[in-house]
Formats: structure tokens, C-alpha cells, sequence
């Protein structure tokens, strides 16, 4: 029987997920504070989290570090009110499997939480004889399925998969959370000569500094407390093939280092080992961050960025690529059929509408809940307004403009004229249009740095 263990402040929704999940044969534990949870998580092994963002003592970021500290194995899902989406995407980076938003439906919950098992339980043990990790992912010959757009910028982005594709050149993909680093990755190892080989995705960003090492290139029994045996790293398990780095930037220092003399030397040694081990790996690198920023911070070492740097692919947000919006949102229609197994056929025009000229802070990621939330809830063979969380239906009048590349007007911007909520939602869409630049949001919002950075404190914007 498969493990989960609930947590959340609000007794109703502990107690509510516990009778629901028990009846589908799940056994199931619950806790109303972060610290209540990690002390049940420290005495007893959990196949699923599901932690509620907002707690009385933690936040999803934090949780989420302890969780993957204690138990990597475990997979997490984060639940938030629709307006933390913004913020709860970014848990998606320190290793959450997925989110869902309030208020729950259970046929949601279900889903999710039977692909959050099924995933981990590949990811954990993807060669038996071998051992496994909770942070790989390897797909032998699994092909997933790519969708091009037709937007400008994403005809580019195909053009140079299908040029870089042929080759061994490392690449590093670029963009922000949500944006489909991955599957990125996994076209051009799709198209490349390793097609036949493993593809491991590695997420640096949901790894524990301290088993970084081990994850990466293996132990030996006995290297560490917990080496029980001897255990394979990615880039033996992905001899041959392709490794990809999603937030590369996240590797400590030290492991930097090593990186770079296995992409030099083509050797690893395992943690512990004595003898260097040959392979043959193609790596890609992904991140949201700016890792120029980062080697001029002395965060990110210059020549392991060059190494990588080989092949540059920078993948625009979602809302830059409006063309695109429908074929994703059709796309994602279909899974979510095939999912919840339901038979939706279109959206009403006014929901494509809506669909488009939202501003996506979550990318695609964003835009494949909400179409699956919206599948979920609609009673007829097309999604009607009625579907879609209220957010997208009445956008703010500032989300709107910085949406549709309308430059907000001074009366909006201006924080002295705009109510206390919309003064949140108007500091969050400036640092967005302004590529988080607090400086520059400062001067767009008629404020000094010193009073943005305590609104920030104050309305709990984390950047």
C-alpha cells in the first residue's frame, strides 16, 4: 500500500484528502504545521507529500528543502490559493512534482497524485540491478512528444534543435520556469545519433548539496553514512547517451569543479572510488538564471560556463509567443481527455480569448493546469468561461496591459493611487516586465529602492 502524508493547516481539507484518499487504498498520514510533518516524514517513509504552500510555520520553499534533505525518494505536490501560483511555480525548481490550486476537486487530486507515484517509482528505479535516484529521470527509448509552435521565436527555437540535434556540442537552454526546458532537451536527443540511448534528466535545483556528488557520479559502498552499496551516478547510467542539467546554476562550488574536469577529461570517479571510469556523455545544461550574472558574482566558474556554453537556445515566455497559446492549450486539451477520461472537444471562443491574452506567469506549466483544471469542471463538449479560475477570467487592468505590451499608465503604476491588493499585483507585474530589476521597477512604480524592498517584505514577494 502506498504511502502519503498530508500537510495543512486547515483540519477540513487534512481530513477531507485523508477519507478520500484511505477509500483508494492509500495509507495516508496528516499534520497541520511544517514541523509536525517533517518529524512524521523523519520516522517513516512516504511514497507522496502533499503540503499546502502557505503554513503556519514554513513555506513551500522550505518544506520542500527539508522534505527532499530527509527523504529524496519522495515526491511532492504543493497546494495553493490561484493567486500564489506565481509563486508556487517556482517550487517546481526545488523538486515539487506538481501543484494544484484551491479549491480542490478530488478527481484532480487523484490524477496527479497517481502520476507523482508512478514518475517517482521510474525515476527511483530505473535499472534495477542497478539502483536509482529520486531526482533522475531516464528514458531509454522513450520519445515524449514535442510540440512546435508557430510563432517566430518558436520557429527559431526548431530550427536550431534541428541544426545542433546531429551533433555532440553541450547546449544550454535558457528560460524561465515553465517554459519546456526539457522537453527541449529531450528533441534534441531525440534527433541526435544517441536517439538509442538513455536520456537522463537530472533536476540540480531538487538536489541536496551534500548527495550532489553521489547523484551526479556514483559511491562506493561504504564512501558515506547510508552507502549501503555500491551505486552508479547519472553519467554512467547515461553512458552513451544524453544527460541533461535543469538549473545548473543551483550545483554547489565544488561540484562545479568536478563537472568540469568529467566534461574535460570524459572520466568520472565515484565518490569514494579510486579508478577513473570512462564515458561517453553528451550533456545539456537548462536554466532560468542569468549565469553571466553569476560568474561576474563569482557564483558560477567562467570556464565551466564556456564549456557549456557551446550552443546557446533561449526559449521565450509563453506570453511573448501569443501565436502559440491555442496550440499548446489544444494540446494540453487532449491529455487532459485522456487523463480524466473525458471527451472535451473545443473552448467556446470567449475562453480562447481568455486564454490568450492572459499574461502566463507559469508558462506552459501554468497553462496545462488550468486547461486540466478546466476539462475537469466542465459539464458539456466544450469548456465554457465558467471553467476557468476567476484570475484569468478578470485580469487586472495592469496584468492586462503589460500582457498585451501596453506600457501601464502613471496613474496605475504610481503605488500612492491603487488600492493595497492592487498595489501587490502591480509590484509583481513591473518586476515581471522588468525582468526583476528592482532598480528599474522602482523607477517605473515612482519609488525609492529602500520602500520597494519593504513592500516587497510586506506583500511576502519572494524573487
Amino acid at each position: 500500500m502506498e504511502k502519503i502524508l498530508i500537510i495543512d493547516d486547515d483540519n477540513d481539507i487534512c481530513l477531507l484528502l485523508n477519507k478520500f484518499l484511505t477509500k483508494k487504498n492509500y495509507e495516508v498520514d496528516y499534520a497541520t504545521t511544517g514541523e509536525e510533518g517533517i518529524r512524521i516524514l523523519k520516522k517513516k517513509t512516504f511514497d507522496l507529500v502533499i503540503s499546502d504552500y502557505r503554513l503556519p510555520d514554513e513555506d513551500g520553499i522550505s518544506i520542500l528543502r527539508k522534505i527532499k534533505i530527509i527523504s529524496p525518494e519522495t515526491a511532492v505536490i504543493i497546494i495553493t490559493g490561484y493567486s500564489d501560483v506565481r509563486i508556487a511555480v517556482q517550487t517546481l525548481k526545488h523538486g515539487a512534482y506538481d501543484y494544484v490550486t484551491k479549491p480542490l476537486y478530488p478527481d484532480e487530486i487523484l490524477v496527479t497524485v497517481k502520476e507523482a507515484i508512478r514518475q517517482k517509482k521510474e525515476q527511483n528505479d530505473p535499472e534495477p540491478s542497478k539502483g536509482g535516484s529520486g531526482s533522475k529521470k531516464v528514458s531509454p527509448n522513450k520519445k515524449k512528444n514535442f510540440v512546435a509552435g508557430k510563432s517566430s521565436q518558436s520557429e527559431i527555437v526548431h530550427k536550431h534543435i534541428t541544426l545542433i540535434a546531429p551533433t555532440d556540442m553541450s547546449v544550454i537552454i535558457t528560460g524561465e520556469t515553465g517554459t519546456g526546458k526539457e522537453f527541449v532537451a529531450n528533441e534534441i536527443h531525440n534527433k541526435s545519433k544517441r536517439v538509442d540511448k538513455p536520456f537522463v534528466a537530472i533536476d540540480c535545483g531538487a538536489l541536496p548539496k551534500e548527495l550532489a556528488g553521489s547523484e551526479l557520479f556514483g559511491h562506493m559502498k561504504g564512501a558515506f553514512t547510508g552507502a549501503l552499496a555500491d551505486k552508479p551516478g547519472s553519467f554512467e547510467i547515461a553512458n552513451g547517451g544524453t544527460l541533461f542539467l535543469d538549473e545548473i546554476g543551483n550545483l554547489s562550488y565544488e561540484n562545479q569543479i568536478k563537472l568540469l574536469r568529467v566534461l574535460q577529461e570524459r572520466k568520472i570517479k565515484r565518490v569514494g572510488g579510486v579508478k577513473d571510469l570512462d564515458i561517453d556523455v553528451r550533456v545539456i545544461a537548462a536554466t532560468n538564471e542569468d549565469l553571466k550574472e553569476a560568474v561576474r558574482n563569482g557564483k558560477f566558474r567562467e570556464d565551466l560556463y564556456h564549456r557549456l556554453n557551446e550552443f546557446r537556445i533561449e526559449l521565450s515566455p509563453l506570453r511573448e509567443r501569443k501565436p502559440d497559446i491555442l496550440i499548446f492549450a489544444r494540446h494540453f486539451l487532449e491529455l487532459a481527455n485522456a487523463q480524466l477520461d473525458k471527451n472535451i472537444e473545443a473552448f467556446e471562443p470567449e475562453v480562447e480569448d481568455k486564454l490568450k491574452n492572459y499574461y502566463w506567469h507559469g508558462n506552459l506549466r501554468e497553462l496545462q493546469n488550468v486547461v486540466k483544471r478546466a476539462v475537469l469542471l466542465c459539464q458539456s463538449d466544450k469548456v465554457s468561461l465558467e471553467c476557468l479560475p476567476s484570475e484569468i477570467i478578470s485580469p487586472d487592468y495592469l496584468t492586462a496591459s503589460l500582457s498585451n505590451g501596453e506600457p501601464a499608465s502613471t496613474d496605475v503604476t504610481n503605488l500612492k493611487s491603487v488600492s493595497e491588493n492592487a498595489e501587490r499585483n502591480a509590484i509583481i507585474s513591473v518586476l515581471e516586465k522588468t525582468g526583476y530589476n528592482k532598480t528599474k521597477a522602482a523607477e517605473v512604480l515612482n519609488i525609492d529602492r529602500k520602500t520597494l524592498y519593504n513592500k516587497l517584505k510586506a506583500y511576502d514577494i519572494n524573487i
